[in-house]
């Protein structure tokens, strides 16, 4: 559904300008190439060991590829630019490296909230962040804001349904998943059996499936065919950044991991490229499916 070369809905008035922090992925690939197309001309920082620094739509803009430990400098840099709103997109693995900080009047002025948020989640940090950004002027929005048809919407998106058994793994996974998110943790759970049986940490989606494939191997989960994958946004998720996400590899990784299919939080969750997941897990034979709160409530 959501391309690169689709025409976005977002628009910005004369003067305005939006700045896109792009991490590893393929989204922000596809938020540039949007709003290229629909005649912005976007200033995009690369975050250094993260983004695709090879990939042309990012680079034929006006671009900076920005060490984290240089993250100070982005108020000035932005100022010069002209910017006016920001949209981040893409993961990044790791923290800023505080030893390695440069000083600079930026730096002095986001550490009181920003240092005190390292130490706490994902979520709350990229609050801080967000709420740095605004008390500056920027309007931070999301990337489903410039690209709507990238949220999964409710309901099964294969040709494979998921059956009692998969509902009832569909649950067991979401409950564990808003259990996590609430503590900050993850966004991610999977589910064997009717039970939770592996929850994201700090290695992401990818990581977690990789583990999961390890205890099938090594037995911890023998005998329990299936199971599922469920994303959720955390209960007081900074929705403009950090949405669930999931790509075709997450469906590569899913079959890989012996599980039966992925359920996402309908309206809430990035499914980056829908035609292509889809399809790919109609090949594999999973189902992938957009999940309402009566689906865990009930």
């Amino acid at each position: 559904m959501a391309k690169s070369d689709s025409t976005s809905a977002f628009q910005l008035r004369p003067g305005e300008r939006i700045a896109v922090g792009a991490g590893a992925g393929k989204l922000p690939i596809e938020l540039v190439g949007a709003l290229v197309a629909s005649g912005h001309r976007p200033f995009v920082v690369l975050i250094e060991g993260e983004a695709d620094a090879s990939s042309p739509v990012l680079t034929d803009q006006d671009h900076w590829i920005m060490p984290l430990e240089r993250i100070g400098e982005l108020a000035a840099r932005f100022r010069r630019e002209g910017v006016t709103h920001l949209v981040m997109a893409g993961g990044v693995s790791r923290r800023p490296r505080l030893r390695s900080v440069r000083p600079s009047l930026g730096i002095l002025h986001m550490a009181p909230r920003i240092l005190a948020s390292l130490a706490r989640g994902d979520d709350n940090l990229l609050r801080a962040i967000v709420r740095y950004y605004e008390g500056l002027g920027i309007t931070v929005v999301g990337a489903h804001q410039i690209l709507p048809d990238l949220l999964a919407p409710p309901g099964v998106l294969t040709l494979r349904v998921p059956r009692a058994r998969d509902r009832d793994d569909l649950k067991a996974a979401a409950i564990a998943a808003r259990a996590i998110g609430a503590l900050d943790i993850g966004q991610a759970a999977i589910a064997i059996g009717g039970r939770a049986v592996a929850l994201e940490g700090i290695e992401g989606t990818d990581g977690l499936l990789r583990r999961t494939v390890e205890l099938r191997s090594n037995g911890r989960i023998e005998g329990h065919a299936g199971g599922a994958l469920v994303k959720c946004a955390k209960p007081t998720q900074e929705l403009r950044v950090d949405l669930p996400t999931i790509g075709v590899e997450t469906v590569e990784l899913a079959h890989t991991a012996g599980l039966a299919g992925i359920g996402v939080e309908a309206d809430r969750s990035i499914v980056l490229d829908m035609g292509a997941v889809t399809a790919r897990a109609d090949e594999l034979g999973l189902f992938v499916v957009g999940l309402v709160e009566r689906d865990w409530a009930t």
